[in-house]
């Protein structure tokens, strides 16, 4: 069965924390869709400064979790803060937790995991200025390249994509995980 991926982001995501992953996932023959609160193109951000757009598949009032085997969420800090926002957001999020499926967030895509209700009592990484706030949100942060919790795979910056998308395509192939929770 061909996997189908999908990618939540909104304008302002970190450009290398989607392209990568994506690349890596369709290599490997899945089906990635941008998912996004926004039609048309989202615009990304990169080296301080706006990036390339990049084309949006679906819109989170066109799909639901039970589409995709798996979510993966970009950073950058405007796109997680924009989305945590969102409750139709949140609630596709929380969906993805429910069904047990892999979930995967990098840099400061915690932010809206945060605010989902998902990482407490969960061992996770992210950029280390969001810490705290993982912390104060009940998780058990770590300071390591790519963190494994049952199907949740987290990182901290770009410097850890090849890490990342290693062990996301490596949960994806294993799918569903029984002790997957919010």
């Amino acid at each position: 069965m061909k996997k189908r991926i999908a990618i939540l982001a909104t304008n302002g995501f970190e450009e290398s924390e989607l392209k990568s992953p994506k690349e890596a996932m369709e290599a490997e023959g899945f089906t990635v869709d941008i998912v996004s609160d926004t039609e048309g193109e989202i615009k990304s951000w990169a080296d301080g400064n706006w990036s390339s757009s990049y084309k949006v598949d679906k819109t989170l009032n066109n799909v639901s979790a039970n589409q995709y085997n798996a979510l993966m969420l970009p950073g950058g800090v405007i796109n997680p803060d924009t989305l945590r926002r969102n409750e139709d957001a949140l609630l596709f999020v929380r969906d993805f937790f429910k069904q047990k499926k892999p979930v995967a967030a990098i840099c400061h895509a915690p932010w809206t995991l945060i605010s989902a209700g998902v990482v407490e009592g969960r061992k996770m990484t992210s950029f280390n200025s969001i810490k705290d706030d993982l912390v104060n949100a009940g998780a058990n942060w770590v300071d390591e390249e790519v963190v494994v919790d049952e199907g949740f795979v987290t990182s901290r910056n770009p410097n850890d994509l090849p890490a990342f998308n290693k062990k996301l395509i490596e949960e994806i192939k294993e799918g569903k995980h029984e002790l997957q929770h919010a």
